[in-house]
């Protein structure tokens, strides 16, 4: 080998080093710096749009990722330029110390941006815990305002508690609250409209999300939002089972505990498509939303 071959692979060696220690860029020159983190497919409300009545089979306990796993990815993510998290479920409040991955997932250099998406019905009593514990802010699940209404999509779920959780995330100083509306087959035109006047009343974002449907594919922008616009995607999803997930629409997934972190954010990046297809691998409580 002559000296300026072996410059010219020494030279590749390190861009493909530096490469490694880079930003996350997929293929289409988007920089992914969003990850969304499930951590549970359990959840204590039946919505009719989500689940049966009877709930879906939960996870075995040895198959969802501990908080030190998921701490140990988004620490790897961030080394990679990720700075927005994001904790979803299931319901993410039914998994005991939550504040406990909280406090973990603030503490990591370089997180600028540390929220939550959950249906309210236990922010009430863990509000001012997970504010301490380093959390900013939270999305929460709100399809009606009418309590017969609340009641008959979450199959029995008690709206005076949502309302409760998002009075005390906003006394917790969890800013902004954001609201999810989920415009679905069992919506009505008063439910939508009951929402955007109770958040212009309370001086709340709201979204409104048109249902998605994993296997067929089907999903839209989101109005108020930025889920859905493929051009523009920044996301990587960690399901609760472990799995790095390039788009929600895709089946692709790469498993932190068999690769590794790095590698499987590596592979994850490389895969991401051009633009959703659908998923018929993984539902939405496990992959998170």
């Amino acid at each position: 080998m002559t000296h300026s071959t072996f410059s010219s692979c020494r030279s590749a060696a390190v861009g493909a080093q530096l490469a490694e220690k880079g930003p996350l860029v997929d293929g289409y020159g988007r920089v992914l710096d969003y990850l969304r983190i499930s951590v549970t497919d359990r959840c204590n409300l039946r919505c009719r749009y989500c689940m049966t009545e009877e709930g879906v089979p939960p996870l075995p306990h040895e198959a969802i990722l501990s908080y030190e796993e998921i701490a140990q990815v988004a620490r790897a993510a961030a080394r990679r330029g990720v700075k927005k998290l994001r904790i979803t479920g299931g319901e993410p409040l039914v998994r005991r110390e939550i504040e406990t991955l909280v406090r973990m997932l603030a503490a990591i250099e370089g997180i600028i941006d540390l929220a939550m998406t959950t249906n309210g019905i236990l922010l009430e009593r863990l509000a001012s815990a997970l504010a301490a514990a380093g959390l900013r802010r939270v999305n929460v699940s709100v399809d009606t305002v009418d309590p017969r209404r609340f009641a008959e999509i979450t199959r029995g779920g008690d709206i005076r508690k949502l309302f409760a959780g998002i009075d005390a995330a906003r006394s917790a100083g969890l800013h902004p609250v954001k609201l999810n509306c989920v415009a679905t087959e069992y919506s009505t035109p008063s439910d939508l409209a009951g929402v955007k006047a109770y958040a212009a009343s309370e001086k709340l974002d709201v979204r409104f999300i048109r249902q998605m449907h994993l296997p067929s594919g089907a999903f839209s922008a989101v109005e108020g939002g930025g889920g859905g616009d493929c051009p523009r995607c920044n996301r990587l999803r960690l399901s609760s089972d472990g799995l790095l997930r390039p788009c929600l629409f895709s089946d692709l997934g790469f498993s932190v505990r068999e690769l590794g972190a790095e590698e499987a954010l590596r592979r994850a990046t490389a895969g991401k498509p051009r633009a959703g297809t659908r998923c018929t691998s993984h539902p939405m409580h496990r992959i998170g939303g």
